[in-house]
């Protein structure tokens, strides 16, 4: 048996956490830049909050019906999500992270007779340490543990379990094609036009026309509709292609020098989740862009460079990402977003051998480490660059942001005497 065990409105819930007087009260979370809303509670999706609005086009009804806001704080995000899938890993030691909020366990064998207790234990125990409420779907496979978690949601009940054969067909056909798990817009609508519109008629659907239809992908959907199991838990995350570290400026940008700054500061945070996966990078790509919603002259470029050796070191990478935003930058544009991408990621081999510069090379490797460790221990940006000037105009605003609490001293919670 497969659980997907998901966390409820989980930004929001982070939120209330650490406050509860919040947790009768409508919440939003907004994006980066405080741009649109990106969660909801339940008070406030009854609200008529939609997700995905501006923020401008809903702060009357946040000021008339006192909605609590947020800006998206992924720090205290993440470290809540870690200590949700460190506990889950204790149900069963195997466990798929598929999302910040959701994972996939495998169940033991004769948790048919006790799916409910056992779902119902999970949301004990994960509310009890973490404090964050969870819904459990339980299913023979990942597709209907899938649907099973939806159901519960819709249902508004902590667990929902989908074993026997003669309900889940219930639950399927009341669910659209188009929300399946892996069947996206264009197959829905392939699918619509044939008169397919639930989730039971596509589980009904020959296997041979399935895959013609959709693919291989869509066919081993229907498998799954069918109770077999086609798509098997993933242990480990696959390896990194890539990683890309970006953000909207807070205002528009046209010096080269803050355009400097801001690549710099992405470029440490990339080195740092590079490092911490223990990977090297071949090639860097800069790219900047101007704000194409805007009414100003437009501009957008970007440039890749091939490394001669692979290397984490943000030292070394620096030098390259600046030469390449020399190249593309050009003067006379507001320009709303700088990023950096790391390619040809690959794993960082036990020793390193070099042409030339192996003794600046190990000494920025020990560098590195040094300035992760204290990061860890003192919060990020302690120590860096001596380019780097405060405060910076171009930071994302995030003027609604909560504390750090459990990661930053400086901001853990405070109890009255």
């Amino acid at each position: 048996m497969i659980g997907l065990v998901d966390c409820n409105n989980f930004y929001v819930s982070c939120e209330r956490v650490f406050q509860p007087e919040l947790r009768t009260r409508p919440v939003v979370v907004l994006s980066n830049n405080d741009g649109c809303v990106i969660a909801r509670s339940e008070e406030a999706k009854a609200l008529g909050v939609n997700m995905g609005t501006p923020y401008f086009q809903v702060e009357y009804l946040i000021e008339k019906e006192n909605i609590a806001i947020f800006s998206s704080n992924y720090t205290l995000y993440g470290d809540m999500s870690a200590r949700v899938m460190e506990a889950l890993a204790m149900f069963s030691p195997e466990t798929e992270i598929y999302s910040i909020d959701e994972a996939f366990l495998r169940l033991e064998e004769n948790v048919e007779k006790n799916a409910a207790e056992t779902g119902s234990e999970i949301c004990r125990k994960i509310y009890q340490w973490t404090g964050l409420p969870v819904s459990v779907g339980i299913a023979p496979n990942k597709t209907l543990a899938k649907i099973a978690n939806r159901a519960a949601k819709k249902l508004k009940r902590d667990v929902f379990q989908m074993i026997d054969e003669k309900l889940r067909d219930e639950v399927l056909r009341e669910m659209p094609v188009k929300d399946i798990w892996g069947i996206g817009y264009n197959s829905a609508k392939k699918l619509n036009a044939l008169g397919i519109f639930d989730a039971l008629q596509l589980k009904n659907l020959d296997r041979r026309h399935a895959r013609k239809l959709l693919s291989v992908v869509g066919a081993r959907i229907v498998e799954e509709l069918n109770g077999k199991t086609c798509l098997p838990l993933e242990l480990a995350p696959p390896p990194k292609k890539s990683i890309t570290c970006s953000r909207s400026f807070g205002v528009l940008i046209e010096s080269f020098g803050e355009l400097k700054e801001a690549l710099d500061n992405y470029l440490t945070k990339a080195g740092e989740k590079m490092r911490r996966q223990n990977l090297t990078t071949r090639a860097v790509t800069v790219f900047l862009t101007t704000n194409r919603f805007s009414k100003q002259p437009q501009y957008s470029n970007s440039l890749t460079i091939e490394l001669a050796n692979s290397t984490n070191s943000t030292r070394e990478l620096r030098e390259w990402t600046r030469k390449a935003l020399f190249q593309i930058y050009k003067k006379g544009f507001l320009y709303k977003k700088v990023g950096v991408i790391l390619q040809g990621l690959q794993p960082e081999p036990a020793e390193t051998v070099r042409l030339y510069g192996e003794r600046n090379y190990e000494k920025d490797k020990r560098l590195g480490a040094a300035i992760d460790k204290i990061s860890q221990r003192f919060g990020r940006e302690t120590v860096r660059f001596g380019c780097r000037q405060t405060p910076t105009r171009w930071q994302m605003l995030s003027e609604h942001k909560s504390n750090c609490y459990t990661t930053n001293l400086r901001e853990i919670l405070q109890i009255a005497n």
